[in-house]
């Protein structure tokens, strides 16, 4: 009798309502396509780290699921099951947005994923070696000047296989290992940067596209505020704490148009404090000695290539000339989030599709310019797909560009020049407005950007 029982609450109807409650790390529960799954448990396990889960507790998360899930994911739901919801329903556009990740999946989109990986570590090997020879061998500075700006290439092509790497595994399906190892290789030992930090930073991002409080990639207090409503001293839930907006950080903001470009140059410097605040603290991170002995690998041979250089003059405008180029993708990171629509408060499960394509703004750009871009050009693409092969969104864009065009959604394209002019005017009606609190917030900061003059 008790088993019986058992089963029978196992499959009890709940509400939403009743869905919300369950929002805590202690009490953890999820909805897909209308099963309700208590997730506590497994909260420290998901490969995906522990905050898109708290992000989304006590939603329906189908498609955030179906984004991020391959079809073999779904036979281990069935163990967290505790319920059903009575109100189940599926939006239009989410009905459709599923029936296109299905449509990829048995046209075997998600698993071709040609050769940008090979080609991409073909070309660091390449020019990591011409750099060694430039750098030990020459002894013109022009040489080693043009050493520095090929490293920050290498950097730059090891940023963009890092971040495929951690969406999907770039290398043979059968060698999930050979995977991780080219996280590593490409993140911490040639890079610096933990995955394990960029993975629990960019996870989050993509489940809070430009949520204020909520994305980090969008948390630059002191330095930037891409919208008036940092001027309250929002929390981040990613960082736990106030970003506060005091003086010293409405004088940074007020000239953000003018430092912006000027901070890309240098931003490596976050990334690896970050990475090592990460390695350092007590929050659980998977493979933790891998990370740590990978970016104490790159302090090892980065500075020992850096002495080796002639002169303190020379050494000084290695390290800052290869941080300048690698400034370039910190640009490309920015242009598509900052001038796109912004918003306070947690992620919801049932907007997915439409809180994706408002937060996000594609590069135009030809097939042959697509190196340059690592895939970032496709940004409504790719975070409608994130697990996507890069080699495949060009393909499936015209496709996505018709699903909003029929939902009446934003589908946002411009070339690098106009997406550059429009994040700096962003920037510049921010600085404007931390100036002069006193003038009214204006309801729709992009459209106040894009029309701002002088």
């Amino acid at each position: 009798m008790d088993d019986m029982k058992a089963s029978t609450d196992k499959y009890k109807y709940i509400t939403t309502a009743e869905l919300r409650q369950h929002n805590t790390p202690a009490d953890l529960w999820i909805s897909i396509q209308g099963k309700v799954y208590d997730v506590t448990q497994w909260l420290q396990h998901h490969p995906g780290g522990d905050l898109p889960l708290l992000s989304l507790a006590g939603q329906d998360v189908t498609d955030a699921f179906v984004a991020y899930h391959p079809p073999a994911a779904w036979s281990m739901l069935d163990r967290f099951c505790v319920a059903h919801l009575s109100d189940f329903h599926v939006s239009d556009v989410s009905r459709e947005y599923r029936r296109l990740v299905a449509d990829f999946s048995k046209g075997g989109l998600f698993h071709r994923k040609g050769h940008s990986a090979s080609a991409s570590l073909l070309l660091m090997a390449v020019l990591l070696a011409t750099i060694v020879y430039g750098v030990l061998y020459t002894q013109s500075p022009a040489a080693h000047a043009a050493c520095a700006m090929l490293m920050g290439i290498v950097w730059i092509q090891s940023g963009f296989l890092g971040h495929d790497s951690g969406h999907y595994n770039v290398m043979a399906q059968r060698c999930p290992g050979l995977n991780r190892a080219m996280q590593v290789l490409a993140g911490n030992c040639v890079t610096g940067i933990s995955i394990g930090w960029w993975k629990r930073n960019h996870n989050v991002h993509h489940i809070a596209c430009n949520s204020l409080d909520y994305d980090p990639d969008l948390q630059h207090i002191p330095l930037f505020a891409v919208s008036s409503k940092f001027f309250k001293s929002l929390t981040s839930v990613y960082y736990e704490r106030r970003m506060v907006f005091d003086k010293f950080a409405r004088f940074f903001v007020s000239y953000q148009h003018w430092s912006f470009y000027p901070v890309m140059c240098v931003a490596r410097v976050n990334l690896f404090a970050q990475s090592i605040a990460l390695l350092l603290s007590k929050t659980h991170v998977p493979n933790r000695w891998q990370e740590v002995l990978g970016v104490a690998f790159f302090w090892v041979w980065y500075p020992l290539l850096v002495s080796c250089l002639p002169s303190w003059g020379e050494r000084v405008a290695f390290v800052l000339i290869s941080f300048a180029v690698t400034g370039i993708q910190h640009v490309q990171f920015c242009l598509n989030h900052f001038s796109t629509e912004v918003y306070v408060g947690p992620p919801k499960g049932n907007d997915w599709f439409e809180k994706q394509t408002m937060g996000t703004l594609n590069i135009s750009c030809p097939p042959w310019m697509d190196w340059f871009h690592g895939g970032l050009q496709f940004q409504v693409e790719h975070h409608l797909f994130p697990r996507l092969p890069r080699c495949n969104l060009r393909l499936i864009s015209p496709l996505v560009k018709e699903l909003c065009k029929k939902h009446r959604l934003p589908y946002s394209s411009y070339s690098f020049l106009e997406a550059n002019k429009r994040t700096i005017a962003t920037l510049r009606t921010a600085a404007l407005q931390a100036r002069d609190l006193a003038n009214p917030v204006p309801k729709n900061l992009v459209w106040e950007a894009v029309n701002t003059h002088g």
